[in-house]
Protein backbone atom coordinates (compact mmCIF):
# COMPACT_ATOMS: atom_id res chain seq x y z
CA UNK A 1 0.00 0.00 0.00
CA UNK A 2 1.32 3.42 -1.00
CA UNK A 3 1.63 5.79 1.94
CA UNK A 4 -0.41 8.94 1.71
CA UNK A 5 1.50 12.12 0.97
CA UNK A 6 1.26 15.20 3.17
CA UNK A 7 -0.99 16.80 0.53
CA UNK A 8 -3.38 13.83 0.44
CA UNK A 9 -3.46 13.71 4.22
CA UNK A 10 -4.24 17.45 4.40
CA UNK A 11 -7.06 16.96 1.92
CA UNK A 12 -8.39 14.01 3.92
CA UNK A 13 -8.26 16.06 7.12
CA UNK A 14 -10.19 18.93 5.58
CA UNK A 15 -12.66 16.50 4.02
CA UNK A 16 -13.24 14.92 7.42
CA UNK A 17 -13.89 18.23 9.18
CA UNK A 18 -16.11 19.66 6.44
CA UNK A 19 -18.15 16.43 6.31
CA UNK A 20 -18.86 16.75 10.02
CA UNK A 21 -19.59 20.45 9.73
CA UNK A 22 -21.94 20.43 6.75
CA UNK A 23 -24.42 18.16 8.54
CA UNK A 24 -25.16 20.75 11.23
CA UNK A 25 -25.77 23.83 9.01
CA UNK A 26 -28.02 21.75 6.75
CA UNK A 27 -30.20 20.73 9.69
CA UNK A 28 -30.05 24.28 11.08
CA UNK A 29 -31.33 25.75 7.81
CA UNK A 30 -34.16 23.26 7.55
CA UNK A 31 -35.20 23.32 11.21
CA UNK A 32 -35.17 27.13 11.41
CA UNK A 33 -37.68 27.38 8.56
CA UNK A 34 -39.69 24.50 10.01
CA UNK A 35 -39.89 26.28 13.38
CA UNK A 36 -41.08 29.47 11.67
CA UNK A 37 -43.85 27.50 9.96
CA UNK A 38 -44.84 25.75 13.20
CA UNK A 39 -45.08 28.98 15.18
CA UNK A 40 -46.98 30.69 12.38
CA UNK A 41 -49.51 27.83 12.32
CA UNK A 42 -49.78 27.98 16.12
CA UNK A 43 -50.59 31.69 16.01
CA UNK A 44 -53.04 31.21 13.16
CA UNK A 45 -54.88 28.06 14.19
CA UNK A 46 -54.33 28.16 17.96
CA UNK A 47 -53.79 24.41 17.86
CA UNK A 48 -51.55 23.39 20.74
CA UNK A 49 -50.05 20.55 18.69
CA UNK A 50 -48.07 23.12 16.67
CA UNK A 51 -46.92 24.82 19.87
CA UNK A 52 -45.77 21.50 21.34
CA UNK A 53 -43.90 20.61 18.16
CA UNK A 54 -42.25 24.04 18.18
CA UNK A 55 -40.86 23.56 21.67
CA UNK A 56 -39.80 20.01 20.91
CA UNK A 57 -37.81 20.88 17.79
CA UNK A 58 -36.48 24.20 19.14
CA UNK A 59 -34.47 22.27 21.75
CA UNK A 60 -32.98 20.05 19.04
CA UNK A 61 -32.31 23.14 16.93
CA UNK A 62 -30.40 24.82 19.78
CA UNK A 63 -28.05 21.87 20.32
CA UNK A 64 -27.50 21.44 16.59
CA UNK A 65 -26.85 25.18 16.13
CA UNK A 66 -24.15 25.13 18.80
CA UNK A 67 -22.36 22.16 17.25
CA UNK A 68 -22.51 23.81 13.84
CA UNK A 69 -20.80 26.96 15.12
CA UNK A 70 -18.00 25.04 16.85
CA UNK A 71 -17.32 22.71 13.92
CA UNK A 72 -17.26 25.67 11.54
CA UNK A 73 -14.60 27.45 13.59
CA UNK A 74 -12.27 24.46 13.34
CA UNK A 75 -12.74 24.30 9.59
CA UNK A 76 -12.04 28.02 9.22
CA UNK A 77 -8.76 27.72 11.13
CA UNK A 78 -7.58 25.06 8.69
CA UNK A 79 -7.52 27.62 5.89
CA UNK A 80 -4.67 29.33 7.69
CA UNK A 81 -2.89 26.25 9.03
CA UNK A 82 -3.02 23.62 6.27
CA UNK A 83 -3.86 25.82 3.28
CA UNK A 84 -1.78 28.93 3.85
CA UNK A 85 -0.82 29.45 0.20
CA UNK A 86 -4.49 29.30 -0.82
CA UNK A 87 -5.32 31.94 1.80
CA UNK A 88 -2.49 34.13 0.53
CA UNK A 89 -3.58 33.71 -3.10
CA UNK A 90 -7.38 34.05 -2.77
CA UNK A 91 -7.85 35.57 0.69
CA UNK A 92 -8.81 38.98 -0.71
CA UNK A 93 -12.01 37.37 -2.02
CA UNK A 94 -12.78 34.49 0.33
CA UNK A 95 -11.92 36.54 3.44
CA UNK A 96 -14.40 39.38 2.83
CA UNK A 97 -17.15 36.95 1.80
CA UNK A 98 -16.78 35.04 5.06
CA UNK A 99 -16.65 38.34 6.93
CA UNK A 100 -19.92 39.42 5.33
CA UNK A 101 -21.43 36.16 6.54
CA UNK A 102 -20.42 36.98 10.11
CA UNK A 103 -21.52 40.63 9.94
CA UNK A 104 -24.94 39.85 8.47
CA UNK A 105 -26.12 36.30 9.04
CA UNK A 106 -24.32 35.37 12.24
CA UNK A 107 -25.10 38.63 14.01
CA UNK A 108 -28.72 38.39 12.89
CA UNK A 109 -29.03 34.83 14.16
CA UNK A 110 -27.22 35.53 17.41
CA UNK A 111 -29.23 38.68 18.04
CA UNK A 112 -32.59 36.96 17.81
CA UNK A 113 -31.64 33.44 18.92
CA UNK A 114 -31.89 34.32 22.61
CA UNK A 115 -35.39 35.76 22.15
CA UNK A 116 -36.40 32.71 20.16
CA UNK A 117 -35.11 30.17 22.67
CA UNK A 118 -35.82 31.95 25.96
CA UNK A 119 -38.43 34.60 25.18
CA UNK A 120 -41.52 32.40 25.07
CA UNK A 121 -43.96 33.93 27.55
CA UNK A 122 -41.59 36.82 28.25
CA UNK A 123 -42.19 38.80 25.06
CA UNK A 124 -45.31 39.27 22.99
CA UNK A 125 -46.28 36.49 20.56
CA UNK A 126 -45.69 38.84 17.63
CA UNK A 127 -42.16 39.68 18.75
CA UNK A 128 -41.34 36.03 19.46
CA UNK A 129 -42.57 34.99 16.03
CA UNK A 130 -40.56 37.82 14.46
CA UNK A 131 -37.44 36.53 16.25
CA UNK A 132 -38.04 33.02 14.92
CA UNK A 133 -38.46 34.32 11.38
CA UNK A 134 -35.28 36.40 11.69
CA UNK A 135 -33.30 33.36 12.80
CA UNK A 136 -34.64 31.43 9.81
CA UNK A 137 -33.71 34.26 7.45
CA UNK A 138 -30.29 34.43 9.07
CA UNK A 139 -29.58 30.80 8.26
CA UNK A 140 -30.48 31.43 4.61
CA UNK A 141 -28.26 34.52 4.46
CA UNK A 142 -25.43 32.48 5.98
CA UNK A 143 -25.86 29.83 3.30
CA UNK A 144 -25.83 32.57 0.65
CA UNK A 145 -22.41 33.95 1.64
CA UNK A 146 -20.83 30.52 2.15
CA UNK A 147 -22.12 29.30 -1.21
CA UNK A 148 -20.97 32.52 -2.89
CA UNK A 149 -17.43 31.89 -1.64
CA UNK A 150 -17.39 28.22 -2.56
CA UNK A 151 -19.05 28.84 -5.93
CA UNK A 152 -16.44 31.44 -6.81
CA UNK A 153 -13.82 28.73 -6.24
CA UNK A 154 -15.77 26.55 -8.69
CA UNK A 155 -16.48 29.18 -11.37
CA UNK A 156 -14.28 32.24 -10.62
CA UNK A 157 -14.96 35.60 -12.24
CA UNK A 158 -14.87 39.32 -11.37
CA UNK A 159 -11.19 39.27 -10.40
CA UNK A 160 -7.72 40.07 -11.67
CA UNK A 161 -4.35 38.47 -10.94
CA UNK A 162 -1.89 41.03 -9.59
CA UNK A 163 1.60 39.94 -8.51
CA UNK A 164 0.43 36.36 -8.11
CA UNK A 165 -2.59 37.27 -5.97
CA UNK A 166 -6.29 37.42 -6.76
CA UNK A 167 -7.70 40.94 -6.58
CA UNK A 168 -11.46 41.60 -6.77
CA UNK A 169 -12.45 44.07 -9.48
CA UNK A 170 -16.22 43.49 -9.61
CA UNK A 171 -17.86 42.24 -6.42
CA UNK A 172 -21.20 41.72 -8.16
CA UNK A 173 -19.55 39.26 -10.56
CA UNK A 174 -17.59 37.65 -7.75
CA UNK A 175 -20.72 36.97 -5.69
CA UNK A 176 -23.08 36.15 -8.55
CA UNK A 177 -20.65 33.91 -10.38
CA UNK A 178 -22.07 31.47 -12.96
CA UNK A 179 -22.64 28.48 -10.66
CA UNK A 180 -23.80 30.41 -7.58
CA UNK A 181 -27.58 30.58 -8.20
CA UNK A 182 -27.85 26.87 -9.02
CA UNK A 183 -25.70 25.73 -6.13
CA UNK A 184 -27.46 27.96 -3.58
CA UNK A 185 -30.94 26.75 -4.50
CA UNK A 186 -29.71 23.15 -4.74
CA UNK A 187 -28.17 23.36 -1.26
CA UNK A 188 -31.18 25.01 0.42
CA UNK A 189 -33.60 22.46 -1.03
CA UNK A 190 -31.24 19.68 0.07
CA UNK A 191 -31.32 21.10 3.61
CA UNK A 192 -35.12 21.09 3.57
CA UNK A 193 -35.15 17.49 2.32
CA UNK A 194 -32.69 16.39 5.02
CA UNK A 195 -34.81 18.03 7.72
CA UNK A 196 -38.07 16.63 6.35
CA UNK A 197 -36.65 13.11 6.35
CA UNK A 198 -35.43 13.55 9.92
CA UNK A 199 -38.80 14.93 11.08
CA UNK A 200 -40.68 12.21 9.22
CA UNK A 201 -38.47 9.49 10.69
CA UNK A 202 -39.12 10.84 14.19
CA UNK A 203 -42.86 10.80 13.65
CA UNK A 204 -42.71 7.31 12.12
CA UNK A 205 -40.68 6.01 15.08
CA UNK A 206 -43.26 7.13 17.60
CA UNK A 207 -46.17 5.89 15.48
CA UNK A 208 -44.47 2.48 15.29
CA UNK A 209 -44.49 2.53 19.10
CA UNK A 210 -48.29 3.02 18.90
CA UNK A 211 -48.06 6.61 20.10
CA UNK A 212 -50.80 7.90 17.82
CA UNK A 213 -50.79 11.46 19.08
CA UNK A 214 -51.66 14.41 16.92
CA UNK A 215 -48.12 15.77 17.17
CA UNK A 216 -46.59 12.54 15.86
CA UNK A 217 -49.08 12.43 13.01
CA UNK A 218 -48.38 16.07 12.19
CA UNK A 219 -44.64 15.42 12.02
CA UNK A 220 -45.10 12.60 9.54
CA UNK A 221 -47.74 14.41 7.50
CA UNK A 222 -45.84 17.70 7.19
CA UNK A 223 -42.62 15.86 6.33
CA UNK A 224 -44.26 13.89 3.54
CA UNK A 225 -45.81 17.03 2.05
CA UNK A 226 -42.40 18.72 2.07
CA UNK A 227 -40.77 15.74 0.34
CA UNK A 228 -43.52 15.68 -2.29
CA UNK A 229 -43.04 19.37 -3.05
CA UNK A 230 -39.26 19.73 -2.68
CA UNK A 231 -38.00 16.57 -4.38
CA UNK A 232 -39.41 17.30 -7.87
CA UNK A 233 -38.06 20.84 -7.57
CA UNK A 234 -34.66 19.40 -6.64
CA UNK A 235 -34.69 17.25 -9.78
CA UNK A 236 -35.35 20.32 -11.95
CA UNK A 237 -32.69 22.40 -10.19
CA UNK A 238 -30.22 19.52 -10.41
CA UNK A 239 -30.80 19.25 -14.16
CA UNK A 240 -30.18 22.98 -14.60
CA UNK A 241 -27.08 22.71 -12.41
CA UNK A 242 -25.80 19.88 -14.61
CA UNK A 243 -26.15 22.01 -17.73
CA UNK A 244 -24.28 24.82 -15.97
CA UNK A 245 -21.51 22.37 -15.05
CA UNK A 246 -21.31 21.22 -18.67
CA UNK A 247 -20.68 24.82 -19.73
CA UNK A 248 -18.21 25.88 -17.05
CA UNK A 249 -16.66 22.66 -15.69
CA UNK A 250 -16.87 20.13 -18.54
CA UNK A 251 -14.16 17.87 -17.12
CA UNK A 252 -16.13 17.47 -13.89
CA UNK A 253 -19.22 16.50 -15.88
CA UNK A 254 -17.21 14.03 -17.94
CA UNK A 255 -16.05 12.44 -14.68
CA UNK A 256 -19.63 12.31 -13.37
CA UNK A 257 -20.64 10.45 -16.53
CA UNK A 258 -17.39 8.43 -16.71
CA UNK A 259 -17.22 9.51 -20.36
CA UNK A 260 -13.71 8.82 -21.60
CA UNK A 261 -13.78 9.59 -25.31
CA UNK A 262 -15.97 10.65 -28.22
CA UNK A 263 -16.20 8.86 -31.51
CA UNK A 264 -17.37 10.73 -34.64
CA UNK A 265 -21.16 10.67 -34.92
CA UNK A 266 -21.62 8.50 -31.82
CA UNK A 267 -24.04 9.58 -29.10
CA UNK A 268 -23.22 9.58 -25.41
CA UNK A 269 -24.93 6.83 -23.38
CA UNK A 270 -26.13 7.31 -19.83
CA UNK A 271 -24.03 4.94 -17.74
CA UNK A 272 -26.07 3.47 -14.92
CA UNK A 273 -23.38 1.19 -13.51
CA UNK A 274 -19.65 0.86 -14.14
CA UNK A 275 -16.32 0.71 -12.39
CA UNK A 276 -14.18 3.50 -13.90
CA UNK A 277 -10.49 2.67 -14.15
CA UNK A 278 -8.42 5.86 -13.90
CA UNK A 279 -5.18 4.16 -14.96
CA UNK A 280 -6.58 2.18 -17.89
CA UNK A 281 -8.84 5.09 -18.92
CA UNK A 282 -11.90 2.91 -19.42
CA UNK A 283 -14.92 1.49 -17.60
CA UNK A 284 -15.34 -2.08 -16.39
CA UNK A 285 -18.72 -3.84 -16.03
CA UNK A 286 -20.52 -1.03 -17.82
CA UNK A 287 -24.33 -0.95 -17.96
CA UNK A 288 -25.70 1.97 -19.94
CA UNK A 289 -28.70 3.34 -21.85
CA UNK A 290 -27.76 4.46 -25.39
CA UNK A 291 -28.29 8.12 -26.37
CA UNK A 292 -29.83 9.10 -23.02
CA UNK A 293 -26.90 11.27 -21.82
CA UNK A 294 -26.97 13.09 -25.17
CA UNK A 295 -30.69 13.77 -24.78
CA UNK A 296 -30.36 14.98 -21.18
CA UNK A 297 -27.23 17.11 -21.57
CA UNK A 298 -27.42 18.34 -25.17
CA UNK A 299 -31.13 17.86 -25.94
CA UNK A 300 -30.21 16.11 -29.17
CA UNK A 301 -30.10 12.46 -30.25
CA UNK A 302 -26.43 12.44 -31.29
CA UNK A 303 -25.06 15.31 -29.19
CA UNK A 304 -21.65 14.93 -27.60
CA UNK A 305 -20.07 16.32 -24.45
CA UNK A 306 -16.36 16.90 -23.71
CA UNK A 307 -14.58 13.66 -22.83
CA UNK A 308 -11.97 12.88 -20.21
CA UNK A 309 -9.33 12.02 -22.80
CA UNK A 310 -9.70 15.53 -24.21
CA UNK A 311 -7.63 16.80 -21.27
CA UNK A 312 -4.34 15.68 -19.75
CA UNK A 313 -4.54 13.01 -17.01
CA UNK A 314 -3.03 15.57 -14.63
CA UNK A 315 -6.12 17.75 -15.13
CA UNK A 316 -8.66 15.05 -14.33
CA UNK A 317 -10.32 14.32 -10.99
CA UNK A 318 -10.62 10.86 -9.47
CA UNK A 319 -13.26 9.52 -11.84
CA UNK A 320 -14.22 6.53 -9.69
CA UNK A 321 -14.98 8.65 -6.63
CA UNK A 322 -16.89 11.33 -8.55
CA UNK A 323 -18.86 8.80 -10.62
CA UNK A 324 -20.07 6.82 -7.59
CA UNK A 325 -20.71 9.72 -5.23
CA UNK A 326 -22.98 11.28 -7.84
CA UNK A 327 -24.93 8.05 -8.28
CA UNK A 328 -25.34 7.64 -4.54
CA UNK A 329 -26.82 11.14 -4.39
CA UNK A 330 -29.16 10.57 -7.34
CA UNK A 331 -30.15 7.10 -6.17
CA UNK A 332 -31.18 8.36 -2.75
CA UNK A 333 -33.04 11.22 -4.41
CA UNK A 334 -35.10 8.75 -6.42
CA UNK A 335 -35.88 6.79 -3.24
CA UNK A 336 -37.05 10.00 -1.59
CA UNK A 337 -39.32 10.74 -4.54
CA UNK A 338 -40.80 7.23 -4.42
CA UNK A 339 -41.33 7.55 -0.66
CA UNK A 340 -43.24 10.82 -1.10
CA UNK A 341 -45.44 9.31 -3.84
CA UNK A 342 -46.09 6.26 -1.68
CA UNK A 343 -47.13 8.58 1.15
CA UNK A 344 -49.51 10.39 -1.20
CA UNK A 345 -51.17 7.09 -2.13
CA UNK A 346 -51.47 6.05 1.51
CA UNK A 347 -52.89 9.45 2.42
CA UNK A 348 -55.55 9.05 -0.27
CA UNK A 349 -56.54 5.68 1.23
CA UNK A 350 -56.44 7.10 4.79
CA UNK A 351 -53.65 4.65 5.72
CA UNK A 352 -50.69 6.99 6.13
CA UNK A 353 -50.38 6.43 9.86
CA UNK A 354 -51.23 2.72 9.94
CA UNK A 355 -49.04 1.13 7.25
CA UNK A 356 -46.20 -0.27 9.33
CA UNK A 357 -44.04 -1.20 6.35
CA UNK A 358 -44.19 2.42 5.17
CA UNK A 359 -43.44 3.67 8.69
CA UNK A 360 -40.41 1.38 9.02
CA UNK A 361 -39.00 2.48 5.67
CA UNK A 362 -39.62 6.13 6.55
CA UNK A 363 -37.72 5.63 9.80
CA UNK A 364 -34.74 4.03 8.08
CA UNK A 365 -34.76 6.79 5.44
CA UNK A 366 -34.23 9.38 8.20
CA UNK A 367 -30.44 9.78 7.77
CA UNK A 368 -30.43 9.16 4.01
CA UNK A 369 -30.85 12.84 3.20
CA UNK A 370 -27.59 13.59 4.98
CA UNK A 371 -25.88 10.73 3.14
CA UNK A 372 -27.07 12.20 -0.17
CA UNK A 373 -25.91 15.65 0.93
CA UNK A 374 -22.41 14.38 1.71
CA UNK A 375 -22.30 12.44 -1.57
CA UNK A 376 -23.23 15.60 -3.44
CA UNK A 377 -20.46 17.58 -1.77
CA UNK A 378 -17.94 14.85 -2.58
CA UNK A 379 -19.03 15.09 -6.21
CA UNK A 380 -18.68 18.87 -6.16
CA UNK A 381 -15.35 19.13 -4.36
CA UNK A 382 -13.55 16.09 -5.78
CA UNK A 383 -14.89 16.87 -9.23
CA UNK A 384 -13.12 20.25 -9.08
CA UNK A 385 -9.73 18.60 -8.62
CA UNK A 386 -6.88 19.08 -9.33
CA UNK A 387 -7.88 22.73 -8.86
CA UNK A 388 -8.58 24.46 -5.56
CA UNK A 389 -9.69 27.54 -7.54
CA UNK A 390 -10.88 26.17 -10.85
CA UNK A 391 -8.41 27.02 -13.61
CA UNK A 392 -6.43 29.42 -11.41
CA UNK A 393 -4.69 27.52 -8.62
CA UNK A 394 -3.90 23.84 -8.25
CA UNK A 395 -4.40 22.06 -4.97
CA UNK A 396 -0.72 21.10 -4.91
CA UNK A 397 0.16 24.80 -4.86
CA UNK A 398 -2.34 25.64 -2.11
CA UNK A 399 -1.17 23.39 0.74
CA UNK A 400 1.06 24.72 3.52
CA UNK A 401 4.60 23.24 3.73
CA UNK A 402 3.97 20.99 6.74
CA UNK A 403 5.58 17.61 7.22
CA UNK A 404 3.62 14.39 6.97
CA UNK A 405 4.10 13.77 10.69
CA UNK A 406 2.71 17.18 11.64
CA UNK A 407 -0.45 16.76 9.58
CA UNK A 408 -0.91 13.17 10.75
CA UNK A 409 -0.65 14.22 14.39
CA UNK A 410 -3.22 17.01 14.04
CA UNK A 411 -5.48 14.69 12.04
CA UNK A 412 -5.46 12.10 14.82
CA UNK A 413 -6.15 14.75 17.47
CA UNK A 414 -9.00 16.31 15.46
CA UNK A 415 -10.51 12.89 14.75
CA UNK A 416 -10.51 11.89 18.41
CA UNK A 417 -11.97 15.23 19.51
CA UNK A 418 -14.64 15.19 16.81
CA UNK A 419 -15.69 11.63 17.51
CA UNK A 420 -15.83 12.36 21.24
CA UNK A 421 -17.52 15.76 21.23
CA UNK A 422 -19.72 15.64 18.16
CA UNK A 423 -20.34 11.93 18.45
CA UNK A 424 -21.74 12.55 21.93
CA UNK A 425 -23.71 15.52 20.62
CA UNK A 426 -25.28 13.51 17.82
CA UNK A 427 -26.14 10.74 20.25
CA UNK A 428 -27.79 13.29 22.53
CA UNK A 429 -29.82 14.68 19.60
CA UNK A 430 -31.04 11.19 18.74
CA UNK A 431 -32.07 10.61 22.35
CA UNK A 432 -33.95 13.92 22.38
CA UNK A 433 -35.81 12.97 19.21
CA UNK A 434 -36.55 9.56 20.70
CA UNK A 435 -38.37 11.08 23.67
CA UNK A 436 -40.93 12.70 21.42
CA UNK A 437 -42.94 15.91 21.85
CA UNK A 438 -44.96 16.49 25.01
CA UNK A 439 -47.57 19.04 25.97
CA UNK A 440 -45.83 22.31 26.74
CA UNK A 441 -46.06 23.38 30.36
CA UNK A 442 -44.02 25.78 32.45
CA UNK A 443 -44.23 26.38 36.17
CA UNK A 444 -42.42 29.70 36.17
CA UNK A 445 -44.02 31.42 33.21
CA UNK A 446 -47.47 31.57 31.63
CA UNK A 447 -48.20 29.76 28.42
CA UNK A 448 -48.68 32.54 25.86
CA UNK A 449 -51.78 32.34 23.75
CA UNK A 450 -52.03 34.48 20.62
CA UNK A 451 -53.26 38.04 20.93
CA UNK A 452 -53.94 38.14 17.21
CA UNK A 453 -54.85 35.90 14.33
CA UNK A 454 -52.83 35.60 11.15
CA UNK A 455 -56.07 34.90 9.30
CA UNK A 456 -58.09 37.91 10.47
CA UNK A 457 -55.56 40.19 12.23
CA UNK A 458 -58.13 40.64 14.99
CA UNK A 459 -57.71 40.00 18.72
CA UNK A 460 -58.61 36.45 19.66
CA UNK A 461 -57.27 35.89 23.17
CA UNK A 462 -55.29 37.48 25.94
CA UNK A 463 -51.75 36.34 26.68
CA UNK A 464 -52.58 36.45 30.36
CA UNK A 465 -55.23 33.77 30.04
CA UNK A 466 -54.10 30.39 31.27
CA UNK A 467 -54.90 27.23 29.41
CA UNK A 468 -57.30 25.05 31.34
CA UNK A 469 -55.32 21.88 31.90
CA UNK A 470 -58.41 20.06 33.08
CA UNK A 471 -59.88 19.97 29.58
CA UNK A 472 -59.27 16.87 27.48
CA UNK A 473 -55.88 16.93 25.72
CA UNK A 474 -55.78 16.83 21.95
CA UNK A 475 -52.99 14.26 22.23
CA UNK A 476 -55.36 11.38 23.11
CA UNK A 477 -53.47 8.17 22.39
CA UNK A 478 -56.69 6.56 21.20
CA UNK A 479 -57.26 9.13 18.51
CA UNK A 480 -56.84 6.94 15.44
CA UNK A 481 -58.97 9.03 13.10
CA UNK A 482 -57.03 12.28 13.21
CA UNK A 483 -55.76 13.18 9.73
CA UNK A 484 -53.75 16.42 9.72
Amino acid sequence: MTMLSALELARAQFGFTVSFHIIFPAITIGLASYLAVLEGLWLWKQDSAYRDLYHFWSKIFAVNFGMGVVSGLVMAYQFGTNWGFFSTFAGSITGPLLTYEVLTAFFLEAGFLGVMLFGWGRVSPRLHYFATVMVAIGTLISATWILASNSWMQTPQGHAIVNGHVVPVDWFKVIFNPSFPYRLVHMVIAAYLCTALMVGATGAWHLLKNQHTKTNKLMLSMAMWMLLIAMPLQVLVGDAHGLNTLEYQPTKLAAIEAHWENEPGQAVPLILFAWPDNDAEKNHFELSIPHLASLILTHSWHGQIPALKDVSPSDRPNVTAVFWSFRIMVGIGMLILLLSLWALGLRYRDALYRNRIFLRITFFMGPMGLVALLAGWITTEMGRQPWVVYGLMRTTDAVSPHSFTTILTTFIVITLIYLGVFGSGIRYLIRMAGRGPVEYKSEDEPIPTPTWSLATHTPVASSSHQINTSTPSNHDLNDQKENP
